[in-house]
């Protein structure tokens, strides 16, 4: 009968004050947001069991449905601009220049996250902080299709809303070819927010498995538990 035998970590670790409050409150308030977007999106292009003529009870569930869905449009939106001011005033984890790989040794970083997450042809850990150049990459790009997200969403309201913010978005769908191509796109990008939702959750914790750093727990309370060495080399490139 075999023996089970747990083997103790001996590697001096450092605690290390990555994600700030602010961009752990975006985290979680985005999640929320995208959540009840997605399921308020969804049902109001695709209303299930609707029939072809609704009682006026029916029909005022599905205009609280739309409200809850602009109420969270203008929740993600705000909450998103404060996260891009962020990237300006934050720490040196939350920089908007972490996101962009100006750096040949971030390309070649990229490089290897992808022999790890993608290929898996290394199971190796990845001796970056904060986020790595593959996902800060991933999250660039997640943040223009946050910026088209919002920019098509606000172009169809616009038409039926009488607030000056709205408005200032009308100029969306005359450049995009009418309502139905704005919807179009609108209804895409929420699928590309769902299948993004799906791989980070997957690597967030695959990561947080291989590298035992706190990955998982560090976006609740922003700390991570870094090897000194690790940290060491942090320190000098600075």
């Amino acid at each position: 009968m075999g023996q089970y035998v747990h083997t103790a970590r001996k590697i001096n670790l450092k605690e290390v004050y990555v994600w700030e409050f602010p961009v752990r409150m975006y985290h979680w308030i985005n999640m929320l947001a995208i959540v009840v977007l997605c399921i308020t999106g969804y049902l109001i292009g695709n209303p299930i069991g609707a029939p072809n003529i609704a009682e006026a009870s029916f029909s005022f569930l599905f205009g609280t449905i739309r409200f809850i869905h602009f109420v969270a449009a203008f929740v993600f939106f705000f909450n998103f601009v404060i996260r891009l001011y962020w990237g300006f005033v934050g720490n040196k984890y939350a920089k908007w220049y972490n996101f962009i790989p100006f750096k040949k040794e971030q390309w070649k970083n990229i490089l290897c996250i992808l022999k790890v997450d993608i290929l898996q042809v290394v199971h190796k850990k990845i001796n970056d902080i904060g986020h790595n150049s593959l996902a800060s990459l991933t999250y660039f790009f997640t943040f223009l299709a946050f910026v088209f997200q919002s920019l098509t969403g606000f172009g169809l309201y616009a038409a039926m809303s009488d607030s000056w913010f709205p408005k200032l978005f009308s100029w969306i769908v005359p450049l995009l070819g009418g309502d139905l191509p704005t919807r179009n796109l609108h209804h895409i990008l929420m699928w590309v927010f769902i299948l993004f939702a799906i791989i980070h959750v997957y690597l967030v914790f695959y990561h947080d498995y291989i590298e035992r750093r706190g990955v998982t727990s560090s976006m609740i309370g922003g700390w991570k538990f870094i090897e000194e060495k690790v940290w060491k080399e942090e320190m000098e490139k600075e």
